[in-house]
């Protein structure tokens, strides 16, 4: 069976969410949006969902800011206390869960599973628990999606959850076939498991030209503050410490421009706020105009409860005039990927998955490591005053996007893994 056979496989993707602008759920949308356009029928089930409800099975304990997810993952992770209660509650929770894949599969009735990282960060305990038993006992053919590791992640050292962890994050079995994002990640998950890795990249859908600036966006500029000469220099990144945002602010900074401006479109996230008062206290010391638009992007072009304007991640990219990636660690990103495919110029700190895997690749971007010094500034204000250059900067990183992180080699890969499964 492969994905180009006349009676097409059918995919159950499980997460704790589908919804929103995180990259899991981003990716997900990528790899569903691929499949269904050759005729593969797709499902959902997570605890919070934005897909169709026609093709979803909503669960509201697998989304891990669930009242009774949170009280069991902050003993484990946090109060670091394992009571006998805590792990009755664990269980009974798995039991829930795994009931509700039980309905899920017999409501849709696929024949592969997918997993998106709900066994590889820990985020619910319970529900990678009860994803690994419905795997074993069913023997399902399974694609085990990971994005990042517990490993990858401090918060989530603890004595208490070794049991756990060997368990589910990630567990091994001879139906789980395991796709990484990186390189990296895949090293150390075949160190940590023993089992085999495929990797797979983000990817982008090359072969559809971006979007250009319509009456719709037109004005977005203006609607999010800024002056139609202004330099929009965009940070398409959440606001948490390892994305650098200090570094993308010095950037602003330096660039010889009256009105650059740096927008953020993304949140804070789930990691609470005190790097965000960081962020806005820094900026007004080295007097650099910020703009973080979260607000005002959705999944949806619309209207919000205010009246004003709701535009996509999609419409501010069509304004940008440079795109700042000074991130400390990424999974593989999914920033990068973007800016490559709307033709933006990139200054990217040369973080460990760039180096290993887009760099040598040949992408054509101002690098740095670690931090900006003059040379980098000199080599972001002269591309910025030379459009020629920028033109055949961003045309050779849009072909090679589409030979490494296109849909065409999504489908190739994937064909790979039901050959694993299913044979020629």
């Amino acid at each position: 069976m492969s994905i180009g056979d006349r009676r097409k496989p059918s995919f159950g993707f499980i997460s704790t969410r589908f919804a929103g602008l995180d990259g899991v759920s981003l990716e997900t949308k990528k790899w569903a949006e691929m499949l269904t356009s050759k005729g593969c029928p797709v499902y959902f089930m997570a605890g919070l969902l934005d897909t169709d409800p026609a093709i979803s099975h909503l669960a509201p304990k697998a989304f891990f800011k669930h009242q009774e997810i949170i009280e069991v993952q902050d003993a484990i992770f946090v109060k670091k206390k394992r009571t006998p209660e805590i792990s009755r509650k664990i269980q009974e929770l798995k039991e829930e869960l795994k009931l509700e894949i039980v309905k899920f599969h017999a409501k849709f009735e696929f024949e592969i599973l997918i997993v998106e990282n709900a066994l590889a960060i820990p985020v619910n305990i319970p529900l990678g628990l009860a994803i690994t038993e419905f795997i074993i006992e069913t023997e399902i053919p399974t694609i085990a999606h990971h994005h990042d590791f517990f490993w990858e992640r401090e918060r989530f050292y603890s004595p208490i959850s070794t049991d756990y962890l060997r368990a589910a994050f990630p567990p091994v079995h001879p139906k789980i076939q395991h796709v990484v994002i990186n390189s990296i990640a895949g090293q150390s998950f075949g160190s940590f498991t023993g089992a085999s890795w495929t990797l797979i990249p983000n990817v982008v859908d090359f072969k559809v030209l971006p979007p250009q600036i319509d009456d719709y966006n037109h004005d977005l500029k203006k609607e999010i503050g800024l002056d139609e000469d202004s330099l929009l220099v965009l940070q398409p990144t959440r606001v948490v410490s390892r994305k650098g945002i200090e570094t993308a602010a010095e950037i602003v900074k330096r660039l010889d421009h009256p009105k650059a401006s740096l927008v953020i479109s993304h949140k804070a996230g789930d990691e609470g706020t005190d790097y965000l008062m960081r962020i806005e206290e820094f900026v007004k010391l080295i007097n650099v105009d910020l703009k973080i638009i979260s607000d005002r992007i959705g999944l949806k072009r619309g209207f919000d409860e205010n009246g004003r304007k709701i535009y996509t991640l999609w419409d501010v990219y069509q304004h940008a005039d440079l795109v700042t990636y000074p991130s400390a660690y990424e999974g593989y990103g999914n920033a990068f990927v973007e800016a490559i495919y709307f033709r933006k110029p990139i200054a990217i700190n040369r973080y460990s998955i760039f180096v290993a895997d887009i760099e040598p690749k040949g992408f054509d971007l101002i690098s740095f490591n670690s931090y900006i010094t003059q040379n980098t500034v000199d080599e972001i204000n002269a591309l910025l005053k030379n459009p020629e250059r920028i033109a055949k900067m961003v045309e050779k990183n849009y072909m090679l996007g589409w030979r490494y992180l296109s849909y065409e080699m999504l489908e190739e890969k994937i064909e790979q893994l039901l050959i694993n499964y299913y044979g020629s």
